[in-house]
């Protein structure tokens, strides 16, 4: 199912936009070109708009950007992307491009792997590459991006220069402005006519003078414009004291608009034990006033405790569990971790490869969901068992062995694959590729609903209570590819309208009781981690620098967040 399927909406927008207005300098033949190329499916995926300087290449792209991005436009028009390039890199030009479509995107390669992944139609317009940082990048990933069959970029480089004849080499739809067919010469006269002194395009100045940084300074690389503190240390070859790799880890994030407290909290986050160690002191302190407290990381590459690898699954555990963490990494290894520290106690037996999420069910005994859709349960710790005479006359399966007893046959019997998994209490919980929700009880009948279009991502659940005698209901929030979560008691029906929804697709979900109240934690395919406090509406948000596969909220109501790069506990302020 592609994103357009799924999605809660497109990326075209809705309602009609208003006409659009002529191209400057008599550009209409060249206007009508580039209108041509977007609207034909068989035309090449590049198109190149080159000629000599001041020859209106920049001016036309403009004008192509700023009525193709106004909301209403009709998609065989619709510019869902753009990144001017003078000063850029291709890590930069990724993260923008990025942010625009809702895609965490740490590298070219992540944007690029998101892409194909996402069969809508996307359409991506580079301006001025020859003024970029690093042209030669910015060439590679052009060329990268148009071999996906559903993008089209449209760049603009100068004529004669190596990036030109590079992106022409192969395939494209070229436009070399300085030819006279692609100016309708009355327009033009009478374009100059009413604008007297008017260039053709626009000046090519220089980047904006910068204030000073230093890339050794925490503070004043947090308080800096984040563009310009990238490309310095793009440039760089120091570690400045781990600075320069905890920033361009980060920098997906660190990029964005927000205070220098936040900046610097990202960065604390980003940072490896391998760096300056006065480091962490002075972020702290510079984060102190951000939405968020760092309780511990641990990130690529530390060794004291280590890194548990890039995180498929984080699970809070309960009884035999408590005060532990059940972390699933890449390649299927599921570690126990103590929650207070991140230090390993344990892990499983075998591994599971391809897992996708975890469940413990308060007795030591953890499941795992693989990339198949199979459940796998395993012991991770031993829970207190009967002895003696009560041993004797209690010889059966044990109510939490029942359970997973009835939920491998039930699966069994289903035919959709199971995408999602959690457990709550005496409940299993799962989603599945329709985007149906289950949860599966011992010795009663399962209970159903279809909560999302398209497949389930993820699902979390908690024990309300609902009466001052400690009378609970279970609680469900789920989250979909569709881009919305949702909420279902299984003893009632679903609420009718999600309780949140975004033009991108949940990635993970996590809800507890806390001393503040019910908490949500929501993390989104763009990057986007978001914290909800139910009864009161407050809303917290934090964007680490990668793409969220994992969450879990602690006894404590601490927010655990697991990425392929790090995993980190924070504790809302």
């Amino acid at each position: 199912m592609t994103r357009d399927e799924e999605s809660a909406g497109a990326r075209a927008g809705s309602g009609p936009a208003p006409p659009w207005s002529r191209p400057a300098s008599g550009r209409e033949p060249a206007a009508a070109a580039l209108l041509s190329w977007l609207g034909d499916p068989r035309a090449p995926g590049l198109a190149v708009v080159t000629g000599a300087e001041g020859s209106g290449k920049s001016r036309l792209l403009a004008w192509l950007i700023s009525h193709g991005t106004r909301p209403g436009t009709v998609g065989e028009r619709r510019v869902h992307g753009f990144v001017p390039l003078p000063g850029q890199t291709a890590t930069t030009a990724a993260w923008m491009l990025g942010e625009q479509l809702s895609i965490a995107a740490r590298s070219p390669g992540d944007l690029l792997a998101a892409l194909a992944a996402d069969r809508r139609r996307t359409v991506i317009a580079l301006p001025e590459l020859h003024r970029a940082e690093q042209p030669g990048s910015l060439v590679e990933l052009a060329l990268d991006l148009t071999s996906l069959e559903h993008v089209r970029v449209l760049v603009e480089v100068r004529s004669g220069t190596r990036w030109a004849r590079e992106l022409t080499a192969g395939s494209c739809a070229r436009m070399d402005l300085d030819e006279p067919r692609w100016t309708d010469e009355a327009r033009r006269k009478s374009w100059d006519t009413a604008h007297p002194g008017g260039p053709a395009g626009p000046a090519e100045q220089g980047p904006a003078p910068e204030e000073p940084f230093d890339l050794d300074d925490p503070a004043s690389v947090c308080a800096a414009d984040p563009w310009a503190v990238t490309t310095a240390y793009e440039r760089s070859e120091e570690g400045h004291g781990g600075l320069r790799a905890a920033w361009l880890r980060a920098g997906a994030s660190l990029t964005r608009e927000q205070p220098p407290a936040e900046r610097a909290l990202v960065l604390l986050a980003a940072l490896g034990d391998a760096g300056d160690p006065r480091l962490p002191a002075v972020l702290g302190s510079l984060a102190r006033d951000a939405s968020w407290t760092l309780v511990w990381h641990r990130v690529r590459g530390d060794v004291t405790p280590p890194w548990p690898g890039p995180v498929r699954s984080v699970t809070a555990g309960t009884g035999a569990l408590a005060g532990q963490l059940v972390v699933a990494d890449h390649q299927g290894t599921v570690r126990v971790l103590d929650a207070e520290s991140a230090r390993s106690t344990g892990r499983l037996a075998y591994p599971a490869p391809g897992v996708r999420a975890t469940a413990e069910h308060g007795d030591g005994t953890v499941t795992v969901l693989d990339e198949h859709g199979l459940l796998h349960s395993r012991r991770a710790a031993e829970s207190s068992r009967p002895r003696g005479l009560t041993a004797l006359l209690d010889d059966g399966p044990s109510e939490r062995s029942r359970l997973l007893e009835a939920v491998q046959e039930y699966t069994r019997r289903r035919r959709e694959t199971v995408t999602a998994l959690t457990g709550t209490g005496d409940h299993v919980v799962l989603g599945d590729a329709a985007g149906t929700v289950h949860v599966v009880t011992a010795g009663a009948e399962p209970r159903t609903s279809a909560l999302h279009r398209g497949r389930v991502t993820a699902v979390a659940g908690t024990a309300l209570p609902v009466s001052p005698a400690g009378d609970t209901v279970v609680l469900l929030y789920t989250g979909g590819a569709d881009g919305t979560v949702r909420a279902w008691a299984p003893h009632t029906d679903p609420m009718p309208e999600p309780v949140a929804a975004r033009d991108c697709a949940v990635d993970a979900v996590a809800v507890a009781v806390t001393g503040a109240g019910p908490v949500l934690a929501i993390a989104w395919a763009d990057g986007l981690v978001e914290h909800r406090v139910l009864d009161d509406d407050r809303l917290r948000t934090i964007h680490p620098g990668s793409r969220t596969n994992a969450l879990a909220l602690t006894a404590d109501g601490d927010l655990v967040v697991g990425t392929d790069e790090a995993l980190l506990r924070i504790r809302a302020r």
